[in-house]
């Protein structure tokens, strides 16, 4: 088990552990003040100083220790995700109270462009991202947040997926969970940062991503879905074949969906 899920799982996966949704987590009032500027300090912010690393970065070749430990705590002090396949994903949404699309953070910071891939879910009667400002997007403070019926979230999460979406899960202060993102791997500020300065703000699934080598036909279909390059291919009697790095690979399940032939699936690490 994780370490995430040994501090907030309480024997369980982290993410299914029902005290990490519970009301009197959102009622905390250090919790509200950060939900609150959360637009700006969180996101624009995480845009501006990912830029200033990526040119240290590029100059170095790597981050001191330090600051690399710095950022990964914060991280999982504050705002954490983990990547989820789609079968995660549907048993969390469809057990929610409520549930909220708004438009992509990252995205709109970055290209100033709208695209409605994230969701909040609240599981209790009061909502944590009632405190959202919305004017962040150009809209009224009390805008912008579209009520949805769980089965069509859950809808529009598959559809997002054939796409190249993948899906995470977010805390808000851990280990609070409200909100669904459904983005890809050239708009997330966590997955740029994994790639652009190699700093993993977002655990992996508990999943990772296996070759049923009979299956396999070795069309490479897989290796472009992959967006954390964790497969390459090996020649076994005369055939390319599938290989996976179960280090690298994230557990998205885009490799399973680009898979025509039923080769590759998913299996807990």
């Amino acid at each position: 088990m994780c370490e995430f899920c040994t501090k907030h799982g309480d024997g369980k996966i982290w993410y299914k552990n029902a005290a990490n949704y519970a009301r009197d987590l959102v009622s905390d009032l250090d919790r509200r003040q950060y939900i609150r500027g959360f637009l700006e300090t969180t996101i624009k912010d995480g845009f501006h100083t990912l830029g200033r690393l990526e040119t240290l970065f590029r100059k170095r070749g790597r981050l001191p220790d330090s600051l690399v430990t710095n950022m990964v705590n914060r991280a999982r002090k504050e705002h954490f995700g983990q990547v989820l396949p789609i079968e995660e994903i549907r048993e969390l949404v469809l057990k929610a109270k409520t549930i909220v699309r708004m438009p992509c953070a990252c995205r709109w910071t970055s290209q100033k462009k709208e695209l409605r891939c994230c969701y909040g879910v609240s599981y209790g009667p009061d909502a944590w991202y009632r405190d959202i400002d919305m004017s962040y997007f150009g809209t009224a403070s009390d805008e912008g947040l579209e009520s949805l019926r769980r089965e069509d979230a859950v809808k529009q999460m598959e559809k997002m997926e054939e796409h190249g979406a993948i899906h995470t899960i977010w805390t808000m202060i851990t280990p609070f969970i409200g909100a669904v993102c459904n983005c890809t791997a050239h708009d997330c500020l966590a997955m740029k940062t994994l790639s652009g300065i190699r700093v993993e703000t977002m655990a992996r699934a508990e999943y990772a991503a296996t070759v049923h080598r009979d299956l396999c036909e070795g069309c490479g279909s897989c290796r472009e879905a992959c967006r954390f390059d964790a497969i390459g291919s090996t020649e076994v009697k005369g055939r390319d074949i599938a290989v996976i790095d179960a280090q690298a690979c994230f557990g998205c399940g885009l490799c399973r969906r680009a898979c025509s032939s039923g080769a590759i699936s998913l299996a807990p690490r």
